[in-house]
């Protein structure tokens, strides 16, 4: 069976990091979600700069946009709602057949929001109003005042991607705005059954710093290089399942609230001495997510091995993160630097965004 059907099996979902005008126009997207049972789609402003550079698929558009009295940012919007619209009707089957549970295509609104509560909140609104699909997600930083703005979107019936989170402790908290986002909706009546949330916790890049400060200290360090994020996602996961089927979430399981998904990104191996599949095979497991470039996609389905290894190796991934502790890493603070480190590169993408759309 291919290892991406295999996964399904074991309740992972696996979603696409990737969209673009060519990927909808020549029939991969088609492929991938019936031949691989691909059950989702991430995007982001790296990803949109990088199909707005690489083919000739936006310029009829751009130019008729160009015509039009509206902002460069406006273009942009115009243009890949167009694509996030379409690619939502192709999973609508799904999304439908599943009740809501998969079938979602991720929006991100603006980097430059991602310190300000109040137009992300309005950012996701418009955004989600735009689309016009309601197996839309909008992505979201989860930064203090994105993590505000999950709290508020969720509380208005808006399904959420809280996006760049690279510790136990972001993952702690995006599942907190949630919650308080599902009482806010239970509160106003709203259906809770219908709300949806994933929290996008970022994998190889916390390899990629951690790997760089233990080669700093040498030694007795070394051997602890590449293990960090796969430990880190275990622990995570342990956490999720504790609260979301435990006592905490008891009372909205039962007014039909589903859990914040964890979701795997940045899956694909930076580091070339390491598996292609590093960030895939060890955490597949049941009511999770994970998302693959296409690099990533195609490997797993090569020669990807696939069992339940999610809920492996727990005590282990304790013992290594203390190891790290004992050597002056500490997750914690790794994760801050990362997520600032991120906005920063989504800014720069966004920024670029906006030239070729101008």
């Amino acid at each position: 069976m291919n290892p991406l059907l295999q996964i399904r099996t074991l309740g992972q979902q696996i979603w696409l990091d990737n969209l673009s005008r060519a990927l909808l126009n020549e029939g991969d997207l088609v492929r991938f979600i019936s031949e691989d049972g691909i059950a989702g789609i991430t995007t982001n402003p790296a990803i949109f700069q990088k199909a707005f550079a690489s083919g000739r698929d936006y310029e009829d558009d751009l130019a008729r946009l160009r015509q039009q009295p509206i902002s460069a940012e406006e273009r942009y919007e115009q243009l890949v709602i167009v694509d996030v619209q379409r690619a939502c009707d192709l999973l609508r089957p799904l999304f439908e057949q599943s009740r809501g549970n998969a079938g979602y295509v991720s929006l991100e609104v603006s980097p430059a929001l991602a310190h300000d509560a109040e137009g992300t909140v309005a950012a996701g609104k418009r955004l989600h109003a735009q689309t016009g699909r309601p197996n839309l997600l909008i992505k979201v930083p989860g930064t203090p005042a994105g993590l505000i703005a999950v709290e508020r979107l969720t509380g208005e019936g808006i399904n959420v991607n809280v996006t760049l989170l690279f510790s136990l402790a972001h993952a702690r908290a995006a599942a907190d705005a949630y919650l308080r986002g599902l009482e806010r909706l239970r509160a106003a009546g709203g259906a809770t059954g219908c709300a949806m949330s994933v929290a996008s916790l970022f994998l190889s890049r916390v390899d990629t710093l951690v790997d760089a400060r233990l080669e700093a200290r040498g030694g007795e360090a070394l051997p602890l290089r590449g293990q960090a994020a796969v430990a880190m996602a275990r622990l995570a996961y342990q956490a999720w399942h504790e609260r979301f089927h435990g006592p905490d979430f008891a009372a909205l399981r039962t007014a039909g609230a589903r859990p914040q998904y964890l979701l795997w990104a940045s899956t694909g191996t930076k580091n070339p001495a390491y598996s292609d599949l590093l960030y895939v095979e060890p955490l597949i497991g049941a009511e999770t997510v994970t998302t693959l470039p296409d690099a990533t996609l195609a490997a797993l389905r090569d020669h990807g091995h696939v069992d339940e290894t999610l809920k492996r190796d727990v005590a282990a991934a304790h013992a290594l993160i203390d190891r790290l502790a004992a050597h002056g890493i500490d997750l914690a603070e790794v994760g801050e630097t990362l997520q600032a480190d991120g906005l920063v590169q989504f800014e720069q993408a966004f920024a670029k965004l906006l030239e070729q759309a101008a």
